[in-house]
């Protein structure tokens, strides 16, 4: 006979880390046995004697943990994770598809840019070719360029993926 347990549902779940803690945290979840993902992007540091190419967090003190409700507080255990996200009093979770957007526009060549300003909404729109075809989003007007403007839910951030107009189709 089957656990009620071992059926619940596992959900994504968005997770605030400690400071400059999310590499750590991910790798102390992984040791557990709990689905983890931290998007990582690779960005040019300049120190005064070197430049380097290093993986850097995509959101800062943020990753998304992938369990049921009964893992929360083995998550909360591990070193490095602050804190889960509440919205309207309860722990936030994430559709499924938007982790597997995420790590599609993460393996685009698109050039990517994080921003936490709350953007007002635009025109619907979808992607018609490229790597990315079929993702719907938001066209925002910024730096006098169209732009795919896609929300990560609850966790108050966006993603900015660099899109020809060429690739966009208006939604009606």
């Amino acid at each position: 006979m089957t656990s009620t347990r071992s059926k619940e549902r596992q959900q994504w779940y968005p997770v605030y880390t400690h400071s400059r803690a999310e590499k750590k945290a991910y790798r102390e979840l992984l040791n557990k046995d709990i689905e983890a993902y931290l998007p990582l992007h690779r960005q040019m540091k300049q120190w005064s004697d070197r430049k380097k190419w290093v993986e850097e967090p995509l959101i800062k003190s943020y990753l998304f943990v992938h369990i049921n409700q009964h893992q929360q507080t083995e998550v909360l255990m591990t070193n490095g994770i602050a804190r889960f996200l509440y919205f309207s009093g309860k722990i936030t979770s994430m559709p499924d598809r938007q982790i597997e957007e995420l790590k599609l526009v993460l393996a685009s060549a698109y050039e990517l840019e994080i921003t936490e300003d709350e953007l007002q909404p635009g025109e619907k729109i979808i992607i018609k070719a490229g790597s990315l075809k079929g993702m719907r989003g938001e066209i925002i007007k910024y730096h006098s360029q169209k732009q795919l403007l896609l929300r990560l839910g609850d966790i108050k951030y966006n993603i900015i993926v660099h899109v020809p107009a060429s690739l966009i189709e208006r939604l009606q």
